[in-house]
């Protein structure tokens, strides 16, 4: 198997191909506005290696900020028509209610409610009106909306009301990208139709993005299928990206955790990811990131989809530094610190010119920073641990000394040494750590449900052939599934034995994806 993984960070887009299990060939190309063009680079620089000649490419996986980035700047946003289904009940809290007020005004296309849903065990709370979501979809029509969000109560339960709703609204409006609530989240409503909506929201950048991926490859001469990397560390095939491209939302994190515990061989550890403008730390469960299981805000929104339990500070190797008083980030320099910080000719003072001045990095002139006295340097990389160590306290879910995996470009700023640290590990290739995890990542599938009348045991295994069904249908070779987490709560104020299972399944990349993609 040779797979090049891309990650586009704020500072880098690091690109490896990985051959046999093996780092072949590591590079490192400068970020661009455009994100195409520092793809393009990273993928030129990788083929000046030599490594890509005469050989097929069996998938190409890039992970990207860019869908993240649209939220929480406000911009590509597409309008959405939001479509609920729970009449009568939940009228007093309709569809984006809770979301600031200005991502709500660029997004808000209208909102519509019928009758529909279901109750928690899966029986129909009201028949679908199916008058009143046919309605609702010729006036989206006549508004122009092309994308749609439709959500009903419970529909992770039974999602035959969201999509009988779809199937009218794509006779109606043919032009419309829906989306469906019940193939993103978990059963809180509110939380669930946001993630809808945002996902919504992203249907134009989602396919202009997607596109220029694709472009970008074919123009580097590359022939291999697309995958582009999910936040529980796993990928989808494009045309699956494209219609969910929120579930990218904090790729980058999961992937270098799970090039970490690639490269490392732990499964079982906390991961420091230091870049260029934030830092991130995570815990590894069985070679995966610890998933969030609270409400996660995106943007000022609030979401509940499955999200990695992530501490994100704003530290990085191009992160401001003020002497007086001592500051260091949030601002950084990014893709710019060849050109702004003090050691390559620039004038801001970064956490990467204090590394320079105390040996820790040998890049840039170290001769323009020696003026850095050493009380001055020892001052800023004491504050740098101490945000480190209170960054790993936060993540902890019991006492005691943990290991700690260092990787990302600015991982030369974790000292050896640290409170509650029982051995940092560095790993090579860890400043590229982000785009291994996306070349070797797997597909996943998810449940998350309520059963009754069935024993704990049947209840997990009905919940696990689910999920096992949802991972092939992505695209998973069904023979390589493992099950990599499970969970169950009984309900005790529910009748008839009620209990809320949610298991996720794994497996590698099936063959068939290549053939969908023609080759």
């Amino acid at each position: 198997m040779r797979r090049i993984g891309i990650d586009v960070g704020g500072t880098n887009t690091d690109a490896v191909l990985i051959e046999d299990g093996q780092v072949a060939a590591a590079v490192k190309a400068p970020t661009s506005e455009d994100v195409t063009t520092g793809i393009l680079d990273a993928l030129a620089r990788l083929q000046a290696t030599g490594a890509l000649e005469t050989k097929r490419i069996d998938g190409v996986m890039i992970g990207t900020t860019h869908f993240m980035n649209a939220v929480v700047q406000r911009r590509r946003l597409t309008r959405v028509g939001a479509l609920r289904l729970g009449m009568p009940a939940s009228a007093s809290l309709p569809p984006f209610c809770d979301w600031p007020a200005d991502l709500a005004r660029l997004v808000e296309g209208g909102v519509w409610m019928a009758e529909g849903g279901h109750e928690y065990d899966g029986r129909p709370f009201m028949p679908l009106d199916a008058e009143a979501v046919r309605q609702a979809a010729c006036e989206m029509r006549a508004k122009g909306l092309s994308s749609v969000a439709i959500s009903a109560i419970f529909s992770p339960l039974d999602p035959s009301h969201e999509h009988q709703a779809a199937a009218i609204v794509a006779q109606e409006n043919p032009r419309a990208v829906i989306t469906c609530s019940s193939d993103l989240g978990r059963i809180g409503l509110l939380e669930r139709e946001n993630a809808g909506l945002l996902n919504a929201a992203l249907a134009d950048l989602a396919r202009d993005t997607i596109a220029a991926f694709e472009t970008a490859i074919r123009d580097s001469g590359i022939a291999a299928p697309l995958f582009i990397t999910q936040n529980d560390g796993t990928v989808a095939e494009a045309a699956q990206a494209r219609r969910l491209p929120v579930y990218s939302f904090a790729s980058g994190a999961t992937n270098s955790m799970r090039g970490g515990a690639y490269l490392s061989g732990l499964d079982e550890a906390m991961v420091i990811d230091v870049g260029g403008t934030t830092t991130d730390v995570g815990q590894l469960k069985s070679g995966f990131p610890r998933e969030a299981n609270s409400v996660v805000e995106v943007g000022g929104v609030r979401t509940l989809f499955r999200m990695p339990d992530l501490a994100s500070i704003g530290l990085g190797g191009g992160s401001h530094v003020c002497l007086e008083p001592l500051e260091i980030g949030p601002l950084s320099v990014g893709y710019r610190l060849l050109s702004d910080g003090i050691a390559f000719g620039g004038v801001q003072l970064t956490t990467s010119d204090v590394a320079i001045a105390a040996g820790l990095i040998g890049i840039g002139e170290r001769a323009r920073v020696t003026h850095l006295a050493e009380t001055t340097r020892a001052r800023v990389l004491g504050e740098v641990k101490r945000m480190i160590e209170e960054s790993i306290d936060r993540m902890k879910t019991e006492a005691g000394d943990v290991l700690l995996i260092a990787v990302g470009g600015g991982a030369f700023l974790v000292p050896e040494r640290l409170e509650g640290v029982s051995r940092v590990v560095r790993v090579r290739h860890g400043d590229c750590a982000n785009a291994v995890g996306a070349a070797i990542a797997q597909i996943s599938g998810e449940v998350d449900q309520v059963y009754r009348d069935l024993s704990r045991g049947d209840a997990i295994a009905k919940a696990t052939a689910l999920a096992a069904d949802r991972a092939v249908a992505a695209g998973a070779d069904r023979g390589t599934l493992e099950t990599v987490e499970t969970e169950d709560i009984p309900i005790a104020y529910l009748p008839g034995n009620s209990i809320r299972v949610r298991v996720r399944v794994v497996g590698d990349v099936a063959s068939r994806a290549a053939a969908k993609a023609g080759l």
